[in-house]
């Protein structure tokens, strides 16, 4: 999930930066500390991969300006969007969060899950890498615990990750009661009386705006999406 490179970057970063002032941060001018050209490189494209790095992205933009506004929320909000953008990291959310907490997660069971379907596309060595990068992702987030042994943990969740989570539900199509069903509700690994507080919460700070009327819910994201946006999203 390269959680430390994100973070340094954007510390050097306005939130309203665009592709080439991330470009120019670690490539020229080497915020992250990368020993060669070609390393600063391969960084700068893990990261557009994960992350897309462009306020013309919806998914990023608002993103990125939910990361201002709380940082014991960041590890989350950034394993959200990583789940957006990486197919092979989506892969294994299902198999994450069936586990109970306290339970194990061997690298083996998650080399399993990747090969299944694609018994030939990856060499041994490459799927206990790719493995241990999954697992250390989920481990980033605060959905694991451990170095060499890997136990399944509850993460830490603000309103500020309901208010991502709520917008992914949204760009999905869902609305009213339906958001607090999708599947980014059950990553947040939160009651359902829990995700309705955290609403609440979200919306008391100004991020969204959440009425519950009667059992009835309605959420607005005021400011998320521009115009044309919108229109392309009700298309």
């Amino acid at each position: 999930m390269m959680l430390g490179e994100l973070m340094l970057l954007f510390e050097h970063t306005s939130p309203d930066a665009i592709p080439d002032g991330y470009r120019d941060e670690v490539v020229s001018l080497n915020i992250l500390g990368k020993p060669t050209q070609n390393s600063r490189l391969l960084t700068f494209g893990h990261l557009v991969e994960l992350y897309g790095l462009d306020p013309a992205i919806p998914v990023f933009r608002v993103f990125r300006t939910l990361w201002t506004f709380d940082e014991a929320a960041r590890p989350v909000l950034a394993l959200m969007l990583a789940l957006v953008r990486d197919p092979l990291l989506r892969r294994s959310e299902a198999f994450v969060l069936a586990k109970a907490v306290g339970e194990s997660v061997r690298r083996e069971e998650v080399e399993a899950l990747i090969v299944s379907g694609e018994p030939d596309r990856f060499s041994a060595a490459s799927l206990k890498s790719l493995a241990q990068n999954i697992n250390g992702s989920w481990t980033q987030a605060g959905f694991m615990a451990g170095r060499t042994r890997k136990v399944r943990t509850a993460p830490k969740v603000t309103p500020t990750n309901i208010t991502y989570a709520l917008f992914l539900s949204h760009l999905e199509g869902l609305s009213g009661q339906r958001l607090f069903s999708s599947h980014w509700m059950t990553l947040l690994c939160r009651s359902p009386a829990e995700l309705e507080a955290l609403a609440n919460s979200a919306a008391h700070r100004g991020q969204i705006v959440f009425l519950n009327a009667g059992g009835v819910k309605e959420v607005r994201f005021p400011g998320f999406l521009t115009a044309e946006e919108e229109q392309w999203l009700h298309e």
